[in-house]
């Protein structure tokens, strides 16, 4: 059997400084990001995020970015769903991007808010076909007693839509987390990893410093 308590690896690909990083923590994200991709790390745009119910219990699960801009991380989901239903109960969330291959990962905190229906549209309409589909055919996070339900449904919606296009279903969209912190962590070697965090400050800029590992 693996004994759990040896299993261990010295980090030792990168270092992370305060001199070398860019004023922007949007910037110095994109530049982690496209390293990832580079890399060919497993689904870079992957990222876990987690939101509390209204008994403040914590839930996590794994979404894929799908947008980056100025303003913050969109991912598109059933707005009926579970992660819904605690988004609009309480909008404060926090993500992160575990990019393991590089020994780096990045933890982000904000508030999320929906994004536009035009948004919403425009991606919806670049997704494939049984994509779209599959965002008719899914209740997300709702029971159900077993995957021919699914299967049925998805028949359904393929005889539904078999003349047109694909309409944008009204409960299924996009939201965006407008961040208020970023920490970007490298790892090092002896547990001494590097960790980088931008604050947001009163005037919307963005404090930096280092914190202890």
């Amino acid at each position: 059997m693996t004994q759990i308590a040896d299993l261990r690896k010295e980090y030792t690909k990168a270092s992370l400084d305060l001199d070398s990083i860019d004023a922007s923590p949007f910037s110095q994200f994109r530049k982690w990001f496209d390293e990832a991709v580079k890399s060919e790390v497993l689904e870079p745009n992957a990222f876990v995020l987690s939101t509390v119910n209204e008994e403040s219990k914590p839930f996590q699960r794994t979404v894929l970015m799908k947008a980056l801009d100025d303003k913050g991380v969109v991912f598109y989901t059933n707005y009926k769903s579970r992660k819904a239903q605690q988004i609009e109960k309480n909008p404060n969330v926090s993500i992160l991007f575990p990019w393991y291959a590089l020994e780096r990962q990045v933890a982000i905190t904000g508030r999320i808010e929906k994004v536009t229906k035009m948004e919403s549209l425009a991606y919806f309409t670049s997704r494939p076909h049984g994509s779209q589909l599959g965002a008719w055919v899914s209740q997300q996070s709702q029971v159900i007693s077993s995957r021919s339900i699914l299967e049925m449904k998805l028949q359904e919606m393929k005889a539904k839509f078999k003349e047109g296009k694909v309409p944008l279903p009204d409960f299924w969209g996009g939201y965006r987390i407008v961040p208020t912190s970023f920490e970007f962590w490298q790892g090092r070697q002896s547990r001494l990893h590097d960790r980088i965090m931008y604050e947001q400050s009163e005037d919307l800029g963005w404090n930096t410093y280092r914190m202890s590992p």
